[in-house]
């Protein structure tokens, strides 16, 4: 987004507006005061004041009060998105305090979309994860594996937590441990996308039980008995329109656990532990299998 962004008050004449366009060569002017946005000037608002000969009124009056905002975390191809479904030319852009931060206009985008997908590409190459030792592909035998998981990347979000099921599946173990455990990994590799700063999900299958851990980044839980309420959610409204961010994840994971442990330290991020133990009947099914297989 352009920060320092030249903007009127309500106050301020539509004349006042017209020599700040001309003067800076832009086609909009956010209407801000103490940070907070009131409205836009944009262009069309001016010559329709120049056609209709109120272009002394204030901005107050005259300004287009429904706006469509960004929020300044939003990644970028949620903003290309935007520009798309709205067919607008800008975008005043929020921070979290719902404060004026910038604006995008459909020139930054196309002038940094090819950067970005550049940046993109190199990650692509350079990301690696890391191989299943040989053991796991045998039935029975010990696992793990860890997913690296970046923020704000919903289009694969729960990828990771659905090789893990098609894991436990192949080792035929009990439906009610894979649908615990795909329940713990899939809202854990969500909290990692909409909540971290980015992150790596680990899966550790054993002889006797399953380890899920979630460990991010940043930046960190400040009241983690409060994240741990049902309903409690500290996600954007951008997030939620996703479909995400209902403030059940957490709750969710301990209660499909059965150990559950989490710490967090602000700035430094959050480690959360889920283990779901093997019962003694899904361990001889397993081995039953595992001798049939050896015949």
């Amino acid at each position: 987004m352009t920060t320092g962004v030249v903007t009127a008050t309500r106050s301020d004449t539509l004349r006042h507006v017209q020599k700040l366009m001309q003067e800076h060569h832009i086609s909009g002017v956010p209407v801000v005061e103490d940070g907070r946005l009131f409205g836009l000037v944009s262009v069309d608002n001016i010559l329709r004041a120049l056609d209709f000969g109120y272009i002394e009124d204030t901005v107050e009056g005259r300004m287009t009060r429904n706006l469509v905002v960004l929020d300044a975390d939003m990644p970028l191809t949620f903003a290309l998105s935007w520009f798309e479904r709205y067919d607008f030319s800008r975008f005043p852009v929020l921070d979290k305090e719902e404060k004026m931060a910038g604006i995008v206009t459909a020139g930054d985008i196309v002038s940094k979309i090819l950067i970005e997908m550049n940046k993109e590409v190199n990650k692509m190459e350079s990301d690696s994860v890391l191989a299943p030792p040989a053991a796991s592909s045998v039935p029975g035998g010990r696992y793990y594996r860890e997913f690296p998981i970046k923020k704000f990347d919903f289009e694969r979000g729960g990828s990771a937590s659905n090789e893990i099921r098609r894991v436990l599946k192949e080792r035929n173990l009990s439906p009610k441990i894979i649908r615990r455990v795909a329940i713990a990994s899939y809202e854990l590799e969500i909290n990692l996308v909409a909540h971290s700063d980015g992150g790596k999900l680990s899966c550790y299958i054993g002889d006797d039980k399953i380890e899920i851990i979630a460990k991010d980044t940043g930046p960190g839980i400040p009241d983690v008995e409060l994240a741990m309420q049902a309903g409690f959610s500290t996600a954007t409204d951008w997030i939620r329109s996703l479909g995400f961010g209902a403030g059940l994840g957490l709750p969710n994971v301990k209660r499909a656990s059965d150990s559950f442990d989490i710490s967090s330290q602000m700035g430094l991020g959050t480690i959360v532990k889920s283990t779901v133990y093997i019962d003694e009947a899904t361990l001889k099914v397993c081995a039953g299998q595992n001798a049939m297989e050896r015949r």
